[in-house]
């Protein structure tokens, strides 16, 4: 698993630039390298996790409450995640594996966190009322 905030950014910019690379070859039939759009489309994601101020809290943007990809990119990202999300997995299996133990790993904790703010929120509530 990642040690550091910037083998965080590292690990989720692979992931992002395979998926990408997975949809450009199957959809714009390109072969050699990234056609413009998707070469676009890395260097943003990319430009967003580098300045992303959540990186030691979350795993990926998917798991991430706030969502700054501007709506444009942000529908394209889902496009390429839509198409290479189940099929990665053929092309790259460990990265994709490891991909989904990360996410469901930082779901669980994300609940688990809300469980317990919920619960002290809950306390805090009836203390003010018993007083």
């Amino acid at each position: 698993m990642a040690k550091t905030i910037k083998d965080k950014r590292e690990r989720e910019k692979e992931v992002v630039g395979q998926m990408i690379a997975l949809y450009c070859k199957k959809q714009h039939q390109n072969r050699q390298e990234l056609c413009m759009e998707c070469k676009e489309l890395l260097a943003y994601a990319c430009y967003r996790s580098d300045v992303c101020p959540f990186m030691e809290t979350k795993t990926f943007c998917s798991n991430c409450k706030v969502h700054c990809y501007q709506a444009n990119m942000r529908e394209r990202i889902r496009q390429v995640m839509r198409f290479a999300g189940p099929r990665i997995i053929l092309y790259h299996p460990v990265l994709a594996i490891r991909h989904i133990v990360e996410t469901r790993k930082e779901k669980r904790r994300l609940e688990k966190e809300g469980r317990e703010n919920e619960s002290t929120k809950n306390d805090k509530e009836s203390h003010k009322k018993g007083a």
